[in-house]
């Protein structure tokens, strides 16, 4: 059995969420209406998933979340609006520690809530079955176990480092030679951070990430990360150059693909299509590049997130001349979109996510 505490201030929402899994019979299931209830029950019950509700009255979800994860750390799905605030506090509790969130429908809950049900109980599976990295806040951990932090907690607002590197005037960019293209889910957003903060200004490929993550989302997780990095990240939400110096976050809800202009190869945001399920698609992001650019000229990465969406894709580029890396599995949140890269023979390197930078910065070296 799965054990899932369903964190929620309304009644409505805990007993639709809880009737959903309840029908799946091998679910128990415990309920809390704010954080501080959940809190008390963390060490009785153990759960192996919790629901969080972002907004509630006493404890906020961002405060419990920060608690959890200090205290008994667990795998947690945000239950999160489709508004800009919504996204921007859904992105913060993603780098707090939250495995994945679940959007609340703009339309009524009671009537969508068995259009939803299906995929609300993937992604608590999946989560239930995620992997947190030990190293998840491992010294306020240890600080609070050994007395010296026991203050309660308020929500934190994580403070931006510093980028490092210069970025490059855009009178040093250049047209793209080669595209580097990264697809990512679940776990995906700190995955990213990880990933593209390693990238120097001068990084000699654009890079162009498919993220599964609703519309509204992923505006600004784009100008979140661009506060994070030395390239420049930017949403697509038109067609745009391929340049050098930048990263191109594919819009939510749409796909994001390569296409070229008689000037030179472009990115830009095309309306999903129904035999992909996951948008933005990380296997129609790599066959529309394989259309544009040489095999040679690309290097796919695959990272973190629960399906398979670009495992058959980057298989395909690899077994024609491409460069791929799958994201190892001990570093993976839910190993099962690079998984199935390795299991498929489509990965030439396997690395742990704090390796993935270095490798791509060797492969283009040698390019």
């Amino acid at each position: 059995m799965i054990r899932l505490l369903i964190v929620d201030d309304s009644p409505l929402m805990r007993r639709l969420l809880g009737n959903v899994f309840a029908a799946e019979g091998d679910f128990e299931i415990a309920f809390a209406r704010n954080g501080v209830e959940a809190l008390e029950q963390l060490a009785g019950f153990q759960p192996h998933v919790i629901t969080l509700d972002v907004y509630m009255p006493q404890m906020d979800g961002l405060s419990c979340l920060d608690r959890i994860m200090l205290e008994h750390p667990c795998p947690v799905v945000m239950v999160s609006s489709l508004t800009a605030e919504g996204a921007d506090v859904t992105l913060e509790a993603l780098e707090l520690g939250a495995v994945d969130f679940i959007a609340k429908p703009e339309r009524a809950v009671s009537l969508e809530i068995e259009t939803l049900a299906p995929l609300l109980v993937e992604k608590v599976r999946a989560a239930s079955r995620a992997r947190l990295p030990g190293s998840l806040r491992l010294a306020e951990r240890v600080r609070l176990k050994s007395g010296l932090n026991r203050k309660p907690m308020a929500a934190p607002r994580r403070s931006l480092r510093p980028v490092l590197a210069v970025r490059a005037t855009r009178s040093a960019v250049s047209p793209a030679y080669g595209v580097v293209l990264v697809g990512t889910s679940t776990g995906g957003p700190p995955a990213l951070d990880a990933l593209l903060s390693r990238l120097p200004s001068a990084f000699p490929w654009p890079v162009v990430v498919a993220q599964h993550m609703p519309g509204s989302f992923t505006g600004p997780l784009a100008r979140r990360l661009d506060k994070l990095c030395a390239l420049t990240v930017i949403e697509v939400t038109r067609p745009m150059p391929l340049e050098a110096g930048n990263v191109y976050i594919g819009k939510g809800d749409a796909d994001v693909i390569v296409g070229t202009r008689p000037d030179g190869p472009i990115v830009l945001a095309a309306p999903s299509l129904p035999e992909h399920r996951w948008h933005p698609s990380v296997d129609r992001l790599v066959d529309s590049a394989m259309q544009h650019f040489a095999p040679t000229r690309l290097l796919g990465v695959l990272m973190t997130g629960m399906g398979s969406d670009g495992a058959e894709a980057m298989t395909r580029l690899r077994g024609q001349g491409g460069r791929t890396i799958a994201e190892a599995e001990e570093s993976a949140v839910v190993w099962g979109m690079p998984g199935e890269l390795v299991r498929r023979g489509g990965a030439e390197i396997v690395a742990p996510l704090e390796l993935i930078a270095d490798r791509i910065i060797d492969m283009l070296g040698r390019s």
